[in-house]
C-alpha cells in the first residue's frame, strides 16, 4: 500500500471514530425517558373496506338520553373535540368547522369551511340538519356513518357521553332549539 491509501483509510477510520464518539456522548447528555403516562391518546379507527359494515345504530333514543344528560359533563367530554373544533360564537374554523350553533344547522353548511367530498355528498340534495338524532348517530362512529369523511375521530361509544356532548352543543347557540320530548321521540 502506498502512503496515500494509508492516509485515506486512516482519515476514514478517524472520522467514524469521532462521529460514533459524538453520537454516544449526545445520547448520554440528551437522553429522555418515556413518560409514565401518555398525555392524550387520539384513537382513530380505520374505515371498513367497500361493502363493509354500516354504522351501528344507537340503542337508546337520544331524547331519553338527553333527559338525563349533563351539559357540564358534556363540556368536559368536548375537550376531545377541541383539538379540531372551536365552539365559540364567531370563532375560527380549525381542522373541523366551528360548532357554535351546530344543532339544527344544515349539514356541511358552515360558511368558510372546506368540507370533504364525502361530507358534501352526504349532504347533497338533502334538507337534513344536524338534529339531535343525526348528531347522536354521527358521533357514535363518524367514519361508518359518513364513509370517507375527513374526520379522523373514532367516535363516542358511550351513550351518556354522546348525550352530554350533544346537550352541551345544544347550549352553544343564540337561541337553542327545544329539546325533544323523551316520551314521544323515536330514535
Amino acid at each position: 500500500m502506498n502512503s496515500y491509501v494509508n492516509t485515506a483509510v486512516g482519515a476514514l477510520l478517524g472520522t467514524i471514530f469521532v462521529l460514533m464518539s459524538v453520537s454516544i456522548a449526545s445520547e448520554g447528555i440528551f437522553h429522555s425517558e418515556a413518560p409514565e403516562k401518555e398525555g392524550f391518546a387520539i384513537v382513530a379507527e380505520e374505515a371498513p373496506a367497500a361493502g363493509g359494515e354500516a354504522a351501528p345504530a344507537a340503542a337508546v333514543p337520544i331524547a331519553q338520553l338527553l333527559a338525563s344528560a349533563d351539559a357540564k359533563a358534556g363540556e368536559v367530554v368536548f375537550k376531545k373535540c377541541q383539538a379540531c373544533h372551536d365552539a365559540t360564537k364567531g370563532g375560527p374554523n380549525k381542522v373541523g368547522p366551528n360548532l357554535f350553533g351546530v344543532v339544527d344547522r344544515p349539514i356541511a353548511s358552515h360558511e368558510g369551511f372546506a368540507y370533504s367530498a364525502a361530507m358534501k355528498d352526504f349532504s347533497k340534495g338533502s334538507s337534513e340538519k344536524w338534529s339531535f338524532e343525526f348528531l347522536n348517530k354521527f358521533l357514535l362512529a363518524p367514519k361508518k356513518d359518513v364513509p370517507g369523511t375527513a374526520m379522523g375521530f373514532a367516535g363516542l361509544p358511550k351513550d351518556q357521553d354522546r348525550a352530554n356532548v350533544i346537550l352541551y352543543l345544544h347550549t352553544l347557540a343564540d337561541s337553542p332549539v327545544p329539546l325533544p320530548d323523551p316520551n314521544t321521540a323515536t330514535q
